[in-house]
């Protein structure tokens, strides 16, 4: 599989993804920035070309900072070394976003005038292409066309949505979101044949994500601060490994390509879709925030301020995590997430034992960039051995795999902390 850890050195990337990021001249292309950061945040080594339009929106000195290399923008760069040669050669898939009307009828029909469309033209590694363009330019036939010719050549295409589009207007033609056009890519980037045995293939992975709504009347509920993006990065980082996955999630999230997903809202709907979807798991994670408590009574009707303050009554939800416990079968692999304030420690090893887990995944969501709604994390993995490891500050798709890497030597009888020889 590909192996991906933090981005930390600038250096030639040897022994990590390579992967070209294209940026033509678009308004989206300040999307790309984005891209940029979570493909080096996954250990991908970024090499960003930028056309010589493209710096117009956004700014060379931006990718020099998070790319893995300086930005190149012109076949003149690097004349001793052959820029175009090199970056074809050594790309393990190129990815274009945004990838304009202009720049995919230049693609399509071979030109090389610049170095972005060199690299395109000389390369033999896969290719992504973005498209975003407003409405109008998306539906033109010719458009529809040279993206045919590039399909029938193999090109990736990741359609653009709907939504809000330069100048106010709202239709079809919005570049995909980085989140989404990421997870593309290391999709693909997972599949090459140079990319070794996947340590998860053939297992099946359910993991959950998210924070339950439990409803008090027709237009409130109670939730909590859980924006999902944990689970579904184990989702993605699962399916990046060769498994086939289940998320179930109450997150509005992209959906990471290949998963089987469940949408839910409350903690009984959440219930009832994990336990469920466990009989077949061979490793259950639940990082979902499941509600502890929820109104004992649900009103059919809106409560209004001027009928008095209502008496709200709660009651406790179910504990799917201790009921997994209960239920999981010889072999499976059972990881549950503690999201604590203070003693951090002392409640997740309490809580590792009264569920019955293989490994309790704590996090400090009062210290700062960790936790809910944050790009970032750092966590604490207990073993039911007592073993113990950190994950210092990380992007979340790291400590996915910092996670999955102490599942992987559980699936044979292992015993947690007993590492899986990733890097």
């Amino acid at each position: 599989m590909v192996q991906v850890t933090p981005h930390d050195t600038r250096d030639t990337g040897e022994g990590r993804p390579f992967v070209v990021l294209g940026v033509s001249a678009g308004i989206a292309a300040y999307k790309a920035v984005e891209i940029c950061r979570r493909l080096v945040d996954a250990g991908v080594h970024v090499a960003p070309v930028l056309t010589e339009r493209a710096t117009r929106f956004v700014g060379r000195a931006t990718f020099d900072a998070l790319g893995s290399e300086p930005t190149q923008t012109s076949v003149f760069d690097e004349v001793s070394s052959i820029p175009h040669t090199r970056l074809g050669q050594r790309a393990d898939v190129v990815v274009v976003a945004p990838a304009t009307a202009d720049l995919l009828a230049r693609y399509a029909a071979g030109l090389a005038d610049d170095l972005l469309t060199t690299t395109l033209v000389a390369t033999a590694a896969p290719v992504i292409v973005c498209p975003a363009m407003h409405t109008e330019m998306w539906e033109h036939p010719a458009v529809r066309a040279n993206l045919a010719t590039l399909r029938d050549r193999g090109v990736t295409v990741v359609p653009p949505e709907d939504g809000r589009l330069a100048g106010g207007d709202v239709g079809s033609g919005r570049m995909a979101e980085p989140a989404t056009i990421v997870e593309e890519v290391l999709a693909l980037l997972a599949r090459l044949p140079t990319a070794g045995a996947p340590d998860l293939a053939g297992r099946r992975v359910l993991v959950s994500a998210g924070g339950t709504r439990e409803s008090i009347d027709p237009v409130r509920f109670i939730t909590n601060r859980s924006s999902g993006k944990q689970g579904h990065a184990v989702a993605a980082a699962a399916l990046r490994r060769g498994a086939d996955v289940v998320l179930v999630t109450t997150s509005s999230r992209p959906r990471p390509v290949g998963a089987e997903v469940v949408e839910v809202e409350t903690a009984a709907e959440m219930e009832d879709a994990v336990l469920s979807a466990a009989a077949a798991a061979d490793v259950v994670v639940m990082a979902a925030a499941v509600a502890d408590f929820r109104p004992k009574v649900v009103t059919d009707t809106k409560l209004h301020k001027a009928d008095g303050i209502p008496e709200l009554v709660l009651e406790a939800t179910n504990d799917i995590l201790a009921e997994l416990g209960r239920r999981r079968r010889p072999g499976q692999v059972l990881v549950g997430f503690a999201a604590e304030t203070d003693d951090v420690g002392v409640r997740a090893r309490a809580k590792l034992v009264a569920k019955g887990v293989d490994l309790m995944v704590a996090n400090d969501v009062s210290a700062p960039q960790v936790g809910f709604d944050h790009d970032t994390n750092a966590v604490t993995v207990f073993g039911a051995d007592g073993t113990v490891s950190t994950v210092p500050l990380s992007a979340k798709g790291a400590v996915a795999d910092a996670v999955l890497d102490r599942v992987v030597p559980l699936l044979d009888g292992g015993i947690p902390g007993g590492g899986s020889g990733r890097t």
